[in-house]
């Protein structure tokens, strides 16, 4: 009986010190033992990424992980429209059409403000801006789109940075979003907080949502066409 108590605090003990020294790997042996479904909220997304940062994983690093793990979802779909703003979520939208370019129709509609792009949007920004002049492609669309030649049309928009009301140019963006043959978003829908999974009056309605990392705890309706992908946090 003694042998017993002394293993099991033992057990706990070295339970406890993985779940501190390797706390992404216990959390997904945990997922796949219990199948509980992990979300977690705008903060801790946020503390997770300032965190990798401080042990030495850039922002831009992340920001191709991210591209990374959203190109591979998309592979299928032969003809793909990103819809992206100047936030970090349009940055994971402008690295994700990079890496699709050479196998896929790609094209971009950018609304948002060059001088608000984040520092690592405006870095991938840039990359197609130069791939355009290089080639001679046009990449970022300079006329009015049809939204029914695209296979899949990607909500790249805010993410999890709403804020406030939405107000034009998204709120048009949305309009032309809920009217494609195929609607992905990146993170969370626009238009949906998350956190609460509030709704405002406009949001997009997606057929899947590539979220980075964990499903956001506003997304819990929206589990089941929620696909999570791994950024190494």
């Amino acid at each position: 009986f003694p042998y017993f108590v002394s293993f099991s605090i033992t057990a706990t003990k070295i339970l406890s010190l993985y779940r501190f020294l390797f706390p992404t790997f216990m959390k997904n042996f945990i997922k796949k033992r219990t199948n509980e479904v992990c979300m977690i909220t705008v903060n801790e997304m946020k503390a997770l990424e300032n965190q990798a940062v401080a042990n030495g994983i850039s922002k831009l690093e992340l920001m191709e992980r991210a591209g990374d793990a959203i190109s591979e979802e998309l592979r299928g779909f032969d003809k793909i429209l990103f819809i992206c703003y100047h936030g970090n979520n349009g940055g994971d939208g402008f690295n994700a059409a990079k890496k699709l370019i050479e196998t896929n129709e790609v094209d971009v509609f950018f609304i948002g403000k060059e001088e608000k792009l984040k520092k690592e949007a405006r870095q991938n920004f840039n990359t197609l801006k130069n791939i355009e002049q290089e080639t001679g492609k046009e990449i970022f669309l300079r006329k009015k789109l049809d939204e029914d030649q695209y296979d899949v049309i990607v909500d790249c928009i805010l993410g999890i940075g709403v804020k406030g009301e939405l107000k034009e140019p998204i709120l048009s963006a949305i309009n032309l979003i809920n009217r494609a043959k195929f609607v992905v978003s990146v993170d969370v829908p626009t238009g949906i907080n998350a956190d609460t999974g509030e709704k405002q009056k406009l949001f997009v309605c997606p057929d899947l949502i590539i979220t980075l990392h964990d499903i956001k705890k506003g997304l819990e309706r929206y589990e089941k066409i929620t696909k999570v992908v791994d950024i190494g946090l």
